[in-house]
């Protein structure tokens, strides 16, 4: 991305103190999270939910960070004087809201429902902050991650009654006001999105990243189905770019090429676009594509067994210094994130046996990730936790989260919304 998932000027954060940078907490004595060494076949030991769901959740409550109420994303990159980018703080801290109530008994926990108001204040108030306004500076910028799942996590709590009283105005506004921002931010004719823009913000030559451009697709699929102004021409030049970006054997590419690659084999391949550095993001863009009638089941199987033929790829990589390492030019961050939408193409599939199967698979891998304290984290940072922890809580209870939403062409328009959950 350099993620999942931008601070201000030095005049902007000094007019707002509550956006400033704040210390990641110190890490525990001998903080060092799980890093595989050794790759066993799965034991297919299951993963107790409850019990797991309960420490994560605790962890999750111990890790929202002081003054700010975040949960924060880290990684490599920073912004201005060297701060962690506001995007991946609005991003981490929205994903962090959604594993919250994800997990059953949300609703009667006055603990997590004060921990996500926090939350949900403190992403309010840092979209206005200069670097999460609409725009891109230099050619590396990722408020968009932010934007992603800012706007994920308000439609899922307005759908749900989630969202508490005195936020509700200020979450509506803000809803609308991302969906016109995706819409805004879109590459021109190659279509997509991508935090790096080495031609400039809305040069037409940039290319989609697939893995950023697939959960965007899937938040405007959501904005559409509930009403919203979505820009068909934005969504079907985005679809494209994912479509031309799957090779032969089933893998995508990690930036969508301006020529498609349907009918290239592995080995005409550079090994960021081989299919097991494609393991993490291949459901997510399988998903989309099924969801906009352009993908089908076969194909969703397909990347959900090949994220598990390359489990093992992505786990040398996770808590790993650097990012794009080769054999594969896997980073640490793309793990949690293949299992999330890896769960979620898994609920997409017809047959209940199946799911049940790959279900159990799922939570054994990720049980083998967990670390000693009951979180999950596939950063070398402590203060990422909360972020992979979120991420487990989803994994761990996709299978009772409303299914994502369909996308309806603007000829299909006049027909009731697509219903989202079973």
């Amino acid at each position: 991305m350099h993620h999942p998932f931008v601070l201000a000027s030095f005049l902007l954060a000094a007019l707002l103190p509550a956006q400033q940078e704040k210390k990641a907490p110190a890490p525990a004595d001998g903080y060092a999270p799980t890093i595989f060494t050794e790759f066993p076949v799965a034991d297919g030991k299951p993963l107790d939910v409850d019990a797991a769901t309960a420490a994560a959740i605790a962890g999750m409550l111990r890790l929202q960070e002081g003054d700010d109420e975040q949960w924060p994303y880290e990684g490599v990159y920073r912004e201005d004087r060297g701060q962690l980018p506001v995007g991946y703080r609005v991003g981490g801290t929205a994903i962090g809201i959604l594993g919250m109530v994800a997990a059953p008994g949300y609703r009667a926990d006055a603990d997590r429902k004060a921990a996500v108001t926090r939350g949900l204040t403190f992403v309010l108030d840092t979209l206005e902050n200069q670097r999460m306004t609409e725009g891109f500076e230099g050619t590396y910028d990722v408020r968009g991650w932010g934007h992603i799942y800012a706007l994920t996590c308000f439609l899922q709590l307005q759908d749900h009654g989630l969202v508490p009283k005195a936020l509700a105005d200020r979450v509506a506004d803000r809803t609308g006001w991302l969906v016109k921002i995706l819409c805004g931010s879109a590459i021109p004719q190659a279509g997509g999105w991508n935090y790096s823009r080495r031609r400039g913000y809305l040069d037409p030559r940039n290319t989609a990243s697939t893995f950023m451009t697939a959960p965007a697709l899937q938040a405007l699929f959501h904005a559409k189905a509930r009403g919203y102004e979505v820009d068909e021409q934005v969504v079907q030049q985005a679809l494209d770019a994912l479509e031309r970006a799957r090779s032969k054997e089933g893998g995508y590419a990690y930036g969508a090429p301006l020529e498609s690659r349907n009918d290239v084999a592995d080995e005409g391949l550079g090994m960021m676009d081989k299919t097991p550095s494609a393991a993490a993001r291949a459901t997510a863009c399988e998903t989309t594509l099924m969801l906009a009638g352009r993908g089908d089941k076969a194909r969703l199987q397909k990347a959900i067994e090949l994220f598990f033929a390359h489990w093992d790829d992505l786990a040398v990589r996770k808590s790993r210094t650097g990012t794009h390492i080769p054999p594969y030019d896997i980073a640490p961050y793309y793990f949690l994130f293949g299992h999330v939408y890896c769960a979620q193409a898994i609920e997409m599939l017809d047959d209940e046996a199946q799911r049940a199967d790959y279900r159990s698979r799922l939570r054994a891998l990720l049980a083998r990730s967990r670390e000693a304290d009951g979180t999950w984290n596939d950063r070398q940072f402590p203060r990422s936790a909360g972020y992979g922890t979120a991420m487990a809580l989803l994994v761990m209870h996709m299978p009772g989260l409303p299914r994502p939403f369909a996308f309806a062409p603007a000829e299909a328009a006049g027909k009731e919304a697509p219903a989202s959950g079973k």
